[in-house]
């Protein structure tokens, strides 16, 4: 007869500022009856991951995290999208920009040697089709649209130019078809820039197992800024770099803006998400996303890569509702402003729109699927943008029917 008397498991702790990894063994004798005159002792270990209420972790205590590229590449973003409503733009400055990650007013970003046209679509799920979309989209605004809105052309269906609300309260830079092109750019980076990137890139299995024998072995890869000797593996480093496209901007330190002070209406994931988090009824979801972040984070440092693994699936899961929300919503509010004749509205929101239904593709659900695939993708913005022109064509039965469409596909309802 064989009988268990006591089983106790240490805990990995993480000090909630410090974050040093203190692990705590607590060796637990337990009697196993063997036969009636033999007693065994066996010592059972486990560990529990508890992760540090911010996202700071530290070795001999020196920081492990840093992410200074991702926030160059989202600063770069943000200054595309002014470009890209500049009537001043040229095709080669902006192509500079985005594909050489030169021409920008901070020379800092010049001097960092990162770029955002080779990170878009970067994943094989879409690479071939989507980048092409930004060049083009560079190209029409600095070729087309700028000459008409110089030669003062108020756009209409089936002419680029510009356009102004009757009340004046808004003005829209538009190609033939509608597109207000900044809107589309920086919202379509939102899901091919950072999405991708974190949940198709940085957070993939095959990207942060790939860097398991390494981290198994204490390998230290990358330095932080300013020390001397290497104290971070590449897993650790790899979900740094996911954890920066979307807090690259924002406070390391605090879930959501962080700080609202410096949170920026710019090509940014986590404007949105925050949005999302007022608006719908997904309050909590930053807190949910930087809590899973902390303990993924965590749960690499303690090599426990089930944990690790959980976790990245929340991440994607629940940033991918960011893109079918407002993907959806700004279907609806365009066909609010149709309904009240509001155009320079309308055309914003569609813009807006289209650049979020782009970002679907790049999406992980729970079950590990994107909510649209490339094609239904192309099959939606097609519909969007059909006629030649385009979103002045459409009627709010139609866009509230692509809206009710997306709602069933992602399974998200707006209140």
């Amino acid at each position: 007869m064989k009988k268990m008397f006591l089983l106790l498991v240490p805990l990995l702790f993480f000090n909630c500022t410090k974050t040093e990894v203190e692990e705590v063994i607590k060796e637990v004798e337990v009697e196993r009856i063997v036969t009636n005159t033999v007693i065994e002792t066996v010592t059972i270990t486990s560990t529990t991951v508890i992760a540090p209420e911010e996202y700071s972790f530290t070795r001999k205590g020196i920081s492990t995290v840093y992410y200074t590229g991702q926030t160059a590449r989202l600063d770069m973003a943000t200054e595309l999208k002014s470009a890209m409503n500049n009537i001043s733009s040229t095709q080669t400055g902006i192509d500079n920009m985005f594909n050489q990650g030169i021409g920008f007013s901070d020379s800092s970003l010049d001097a960092s040697g990162k770029k955002v046209g080779n990170k878009t679509a970067a994943s094989p799920i879409a690479s071939a089709t989507v980048k092409p979309l930004f060049d083009g989209w560079i190209t029409e605004f600095t070729t087309t649209v700028i000459p008409a809105v110089n030669d003062n052309i108020t756009a209409t269906s089936g002419v680029a130019g510009s356009y102004t609300e009757a009340d004046g309260s808004r003005t829209v830079k538009v190609n033939a078809k509608g597109f207000e092109l900044n809107q589309i750019f920086s919202k379509g980076l939102i899901g091919a820039l950072q999405i991708d990137q974190i949940v198709n890139g940085y957070l993939s299995f095959s990207k942060l197992d790939g860097a398991r024998q390494d981290h198994d072995d204490d390998v230290y890869a990358y330095t932080y800024p300013g020390q001397t000797e290497p104290s971070i593996t590449k897993m650790e480093h790899y979900w740094d770099e996911g954890f920066g496209y979307l807090q690259g901007l924002d406070n390391q330190f605090a879930s959501g803006l962080g700080d609202p002070s410096i949170g920026r209406d710019t090509a940014n994931l986590n404007y949105y998400l925050n949005k999302v988090n007022s608006q719908t009824n997904e309050a909590g979801i930053t807190d949910r996303i930087y809590k899973a972040f902390t303990i993924g984070r965590a749960a690499i440092t303690a090599k426990d890569y089930d944990e690790r693994d959980r976790q990245a699936s929340i991440i994607a899961s629940e940033l991918s509702k960011v893109i079918g929300y407002k993907a959806q919503s700004y279907l609806r509010d365009a066909a609010e402003d149709i309904d009240n004749e509001d155009w320079a509205d309308a055309l914003h929101a569609l813009s807006e729109a289209y650049g979020f239904i782009l970002g679907l593709q790049f999406t992980k659900a729970l079950d590990g699927s994107p909510y649209l695939t490339n094609q239904g993708v192309n099959e939606l913005l097609d519909e969007l943008s059909a006629g030649t022109g385009g979103f002045w064509e459409r009627t709010p039965a139609e866009l509230t029917a692509m809206a009710d469409q997306l709602e069933q596909v992602t399974g998200l309802i707006l209140e």
